[in-house]
This record gives structure tokens, C-alpha cells and sequence, in this order.
């Protein structure tokens, strides 16, 4: 009796335990939506409260986010009931006073300010408008800059980014965006007005704000940081590059050869070994074709491990065309690129180059053959995570004709920088002018490390003699490194709330800022099952529309939607598909798959559909990437379980 009473017991302890489980406390939802949580940011004067009425609080971290699990009035005041993730744990109340709803979790970041004007932060959306609407802005600019040099203070405006780059990737910042829309600016184009709040994870903040009486003591140590003039010693560069080495090859090989030789003995003559080195990577194709082609991608030459001209030339010796020709006449470019920017350590150089050499287009991520499965935009995103720039020298030879279009367009857009904010894509005819090209290029680069290390400035001081853009490009590139370079070591803005436009006012061509959305694991994993059952529906779509469109009502319905809200006529919209649009719901961002509906999907050609699949496909590896990434992984709050940690999705990445 007593063991069926203990097991009796034990059995009522499991099912409560499950019953308290499965009815678990439950953050509440936005307004209008299903899926999605209330969430707040707490300020400097916010304090976690056990209980309502208690005289004192435990202080918590400016801006971290938290989930609203109840909200209750008392004496006119309202008060949040909050926790640290989303799993039913609260820790206490807050101060409705003292937080700011964060709905949408994104955040802006800052792009490199070389070759455009500072950011501004306007107090309103009015003061931003009558800049943002005007044909001609200059004048109205001019006084509020001048303003600000002299240390004035100019009422419209509460602050402006720092002079000095932060980069996101190596100092995590917040600037969460509150909302905001897309309009047409007075010049004709498209800009995102957003107010954002500024925040900071790093206890000492940098002052970027107008200089007022209080600051003017920062103002000398922040000029001498930001002095041109500044020698940065440590100051390294790495250059990598990433060459065919297919049948047809040799002559490139060999040049590229003579070039870095060249490039060794005026470093060498100029006493900068430790400050400029090269490394070489070769790629070919897929051994599923040929295993005499030997690999696909292999390290050559690694630049943290090459000491001078003479190593280089030793490791690079047995480097030849293959001995076979490949499937097809595209090759694995990618697979390339990828194992530079992965099995390469770029840590410690300030400059980081690959220079991609081929004369043939890239195998995409979709092939049978591709070993990397990606394309060309979600490399890019990876050089720019890693902070390296990739060149892309097209050698445009006889025999590849009607490759050369589709070689242009993925290399164009793998190569395209946000720092310049255009392509590092130079075509190439003949062997003469490549040679012609890879000496100015890494003249140039190299030359760019022994200025900083001069302490000169980088633009406009080296090579002007020639006015060619992959020299210019260079120069611009180069001093965008060392801000990049010297903002490693900057803080973050401090706290405020303002609005801002994303697009440079004179420029405006020129981000100024980019959004991220930062997504949890659930969150991605919800978006890669739905734009993976999205990808399978437009698939079949290729045979027949009326498929397609059934099958995306199915995966609304498996997605907890109504089938109801998914009208069978031309109407129908991929955007009533449940989470995907709550996803991408109020966000100022126009989406390619949200906007799709049945007529306009049929009136697409063939190509135009595989095209819309292919990127569907390839934001899904995008996806499975990130998700594995476990170093990219980021916690806002204290005590919020892993499960909570995002991760900044750039918003091209979403369907």
C-alpha cells in the first residue's frame, strides 16, 4: 500500500508538473497580433521591483529588453510585470515611466562615415522632414554643421555620430529602431525616415553630441584620437589572393607571381615586412567530375605565416593549372572565397583584401556541383562581417564570351563594399593589362599601410599621378580600413531618442545607416520552415500557379492561419501567410515575396521564376548559416534564457 501510495504521489507531482508546464505563464501579444510579444527597453532610472508599492528596487542595465507579461494601473500609474525571455520566468515590475516599447526589434548601424557627412540626430520628426523634403538641402545643412564644429548648440539637433567609425561587428552596439517609414525625398529618391533610441552595452560611453559647456573638456583627447596625423604602428594589412587555377590559367598564375614579387622587394626596401602580407588561395571544381582536378579550394600561401618575398614565392611554387577541364566552364569561385574567409585568421590585420582572380563565372549556390551552397550575396555578407573587402579581377577571354555577362553580374554584386559603397569589379582583356591591373592593385593596397604607419593620411596621397578608379577606389578603400581600424577600439553612443534618415542628405545614393532585425532562434526558425515551404510552393508554381497558391494556403494553414483570410482569386497575397507577415508587418521594408500575388506571379517569364526561387533558396541557407553560428549569438537581457539571444539579421536577408 504505501509503494502505490508513493507511486500514486509521484505519478500526481509528474502531472502537475506537465500541467503547470503546458500552462505556463505567457508573455502578452501585440496589439492585432498573434504571434508576436510586448516587449520594453528599460532606461537608466528603471528599477525591478519585487512587488508594487515596494520603496526600492534592485537598478538594472540601461536597455535591456524585456518581455510583458501583465500590465496593471495603481494611482494612475502603470506598472509592467516583466522577465527576461519569453518562457514564463518574471523577475519583478517595472515602471511604465521608465520603459520604452521596443515592438519591432531592430537596430541601426552606423556604415563607415568615409566619403559621406556624419549621421545627424534631429529632437523630431518635423525638424527631420523639412530636410528630407527639400530639393536643395546644402544651405540649411551648412549652418547646422558649421554650428556644431564650432561647439555651438543647434536646437533642431541632438546629436551626431561619431567622428570615429564603431564598428558593430567587434564593439556590439544598440541603436533600437521604434518605427519609421520609407518616402521619397525632395531629390527623387527612396530613404528611410526611422526614430531610433540610442543605446549602449559599453559602460563608457563616447561623447558624440554637440560640444556644450559641460563637454568641452573631451574635445582635445577626442581631436587626438581622430587626428589624421596619427601614426598607427600596429596597423597591419593582409592580402589574400583567391585565384583559378583551371585549364587556361597558367598565364595569370604566373604574373600574379611576379607581381607580389615585385610588391615583396619595395616592402622589403621600405623595412615593412611585418606590416603588409600576402597569402594565396586557388580554387578548381567539384572531384564529383574529375578527381584529377586534386581539389576544389586549398591554402596555398597563409599571410600570418609567410615572412617575406622568398617564403611566398616557395609556397606558391607547385601552384599550376589542373591537368583536366572541368564540368562545366563556370568554376567554384565561391568555394574560393569561402575558405579564405573562413580557414584564414584576419584577426590581426587592419586591412583585410582578397582579390579574386578568374576568367569564368561562379558556380551557384543551388548546383549539384556547388561545395559551399552559397551565392555570391551571402559571401559578401560574410566579407563584411569578417571586415574584408574582396577585388574581383574578371579576365575576359575569347573562349568565354557568353559567360561574360553572368560573370560580371555575381561578381559585381559579391564584390560590392559597403564602406565605398560601390563594386570592386575590374574587367580585364589579355594578360598585359591584367598584369597591368594586379601591380597598381597591390601597389596600392601595400602603399596604403606604409602611409598609415607614416602617419600620413591615406586619400589623395599616394598613386595620384594616376588617375585610374581601381587606384582611386583603393585610396578611399584604405583610409575606410584605418577608420574602421581605429574604431575597433571606440565606445558606443550614448543614450538619447531622436529621428534620423538612413540615406545621405547630399549624397543620398549613400547609406548613412543600415537596419538589422534581430531575430531569435525560434523566430529564424520560424522564418527558414516558412520561406523553405514558400521556395517548394513557388517550385511548383513553375508547373502551375494554381498548385502553387494551394500549396501556400496549406502552409498558412499548417502555420496555425485561417485558411478563410486566402481568397482564391488573382488577389491572393503571400503576405497572408501568418508569421511571414507578422514578421515583416510595419517594418519599413519593401518585400519581394510579401507583394507577390497570383497575376503577377503568372505574367513572370521562366527565368524570372527560377530567379525568384533561387534567392528564396539561397536566404534559406542564409538562415541554416546564422542559425549555426554560435560566436554571432547576442543577449540583451540578464538572466534570459539562450533561447532568447539574436542574432542582427540585415533586412535584404528577409523573403
Amino acid at each position: 500500500m504505501r509503494r502505490l501510495t508513493a507511486l500514486f504521489t509521484a505519478l500526481l507531482t509528474l502531472i502537475t508538473t506537465v500541467s503547470f508546464s503546458a500552462y505556463a505563464d505567457e508573455p502578452l501579444k501585440q496589439q492585432g497580433k498573434t504571434t508576436l510579444y510586448q516587449r520594453v527597453l528599460s532606461t537608466p532610472s528603471c528599477q525591478l521591483i519585487q512587488d508594487i508599492g515596494a520603496p526600492k528596487g534592485k537598478p538594472v542595465p540601461a536597455f535591456s529588453r524585456y518581455y510583458v507579461y501583465e500590465r496593471k494601473t495603481e494611482n494612475h500609474q502603470e506598472w509592467l510585470k516583466v522577465g527576461p525571455d519569453s518562457y514564463g520566468k518574471t523577475v519583478g515590475w517595472l515602471n511604465g515611466n521608465c520603459s520604452i516599447d521596443w515592438n519591432m526589434q531592430m537596430s541601426l548601424v552606423f556604415t563607415n562615415p568615409v566619403d559621406r557627412d556624419p549621421l545627424l540626430f534631429f529632437k523630431d520628426r518635423a525638424a527631420l522632414d523639412t530636410i528630407v523634403n527639400a530639393s536643395s538641402p546644402d544651405a540649411q545643412l551648412k549652418s547646422i554643421r558649421d554650428a556644431l564644429k564650432a561647439g555651438k548648440s543647434v536646437p533642431e539637433v541632438v546629436a551626431q555620430e561619431p567622428t570615429l567609425y564603431v564598428d558593430f561587428q567587434k564593439n556590439f552596439y544598440l541603436l533600437p529602431i521604434l518605427q519609421g517609414e520609407e518616402v521619397m525625398n525632395g531629390k527623387g529618391f527612396y530613404e528611410r525616415v526611422l526614430e531610433v533610441a540610442s543605446v549602449s552595452k559599453q559602460d563608457n560611453l563616447i561623447n558624440n553630441s554637440q560640444q556644450n559647456s559641460n563637454q568641452s573638456g573631451n574635445q582635445s583627447s577626442n581631436q587626438t584620437a581622430n587626428s589624421p596625423s596619427q601614426q598607427l604602428a600596429p596597423f597591419k594589412a593582409g592580402i589574400v589572393f583567391v585565384i583559378d587555377s583551371t585549364i587556361s590559367m597558367d598565364p595569370y598564375i604566373n604574373r600574379t607571381k611576379e607581381a607580389v614579387k615585385q610588391i615583396y622587394k619595395q616592402i622589403e626596401k621600405d623595412k615593412l615586412q611585418d606590416q603588409v602580407s600576402f597569402g594565396l588561395v586557388s580554387f578548381r571544381s567539384s572531384l564529383k567530375a574529375s578527381d584529377k582536378l586534386e581539389f576544389v579550394s586549398k591554402i596555398f600561401a597563409d599571410p600570418n605565416q609567410i615572412k617575406d618575398g622568398e617564403d611566398f614565392k616557395q609556397h606558391v611554387a607547385s601552384l599550376k593549372q589542373a591537368p583536366v577541364s572541368t564540368a562545366y566552364f563556370a568554376e567554384d569561385a565561391y568555394a574560393g572565397v569561402a575558405k579564405a574567409l573562413s580557414d584564414i585568421n584576419w584577426v590581426n590585420f587592419g586591412a583585410r583584401y582578397i582579390i579574386l582572380i578568374t576568367d569564368a563565372s561562379a558556380i551557384t549556390g543551388d548546383d549539384p556541383l556547388s561545395s559551399t551552397g552559397m551565392d555570391s550575396t551571402q559571401l559578401r555578407l560574410e566579407a563584411q562581417h569578417k571586415g574584408v573587402a574582396i577585388y574581383a579581377l574578371h579576365l575576359k577571354t575569347a573562349a568565354g564570351v557568353k559567360d561574360h555577362a553572368i560573370a560580371a553580374s555575381q561578381y559585381s554584386d559579391l564584390t560590392y563594399n559597403d564602406f565605398i559603397h560601390k563594386s570592386l569589379y575590374y574587367p580585364a582583356n589579355g594578360v598585359d593589362e591584367f598584369g597591368k591591373k594586379v601591380d597598381m592593385l597591390a601597389r596600392a593596397l601595400s602603399s596604403q599601410v606604409k602611409l598609415a604607419y607614416q602617419g600620413e593620411a591615406a586619400i589623395g596621397s599616394a598613386l595620384n599621378s594616376d588617375d585610374s578608379s581601381l587606384v582611386e577606389d583603393s585610396l578611399l578603400l584604405g583610409k575606410a580600413m584605418q577608420l574602421s581600424y581605429l574604431g575597433q577600439v571606440a565606445k558606443a553612443p550614448p543614450i538619447f531618442k531622436a529621428w534620423i534618415a538612413d540615406k545621405d542628405f547630399i549624397k543620398p545614393v549613400i547609406p548613412t545607416a543600415e537596419p538589422r532585425i534581430l531575430l531569435t532562434k525560434s523566430e529564424l526558425s520560424d522564418l527558414s520552415d516558412i520561406v523553405s515551404k514558400i521556395a517548394n510552393a513557388a517550385n511548383d508554381g513553375l508547373i502551375s500557379s494554381d498548385d502553387m497558391f494551394a500549396q501556400l494556403r496549406s502552409v498558412a494553414a499548417a502555420m496555425g492561419q485561417d485558411p478563410s483570410k486566402l481568397k482564391s482569386d488573382s488577389a491572393t497575397k503571400i503576405a497572408d501567410l501568418g508569421l511571414l507577415g507578422e514578421y515583416l508587418d510595419n517594418i519599413p521594408y519593401k518585400s519581394d515575396v510579401t507583394s507577390l500575388d497570383e497575376s503577377t506571379w503568372k505574367s513572370m517569364s521562366g527565368l524570372e521564376q527560377e530567379k525568384f526561387i533561387r534567392n528564396l533558396h539561397s536566404k534559406i541557407r542564409y538562415y541554416q548559416k546564422c542559425n549555426a553560428d554560435v560566436d554571432r549569438w547576442i543577449s540583451l537581457t540578464e538572466g534570459s534564457d539562450v533561447r532568447e539571444n539574436v542574432y542582427p539579421v540585415p533586412l535584404e536577408m528577409l523573403p
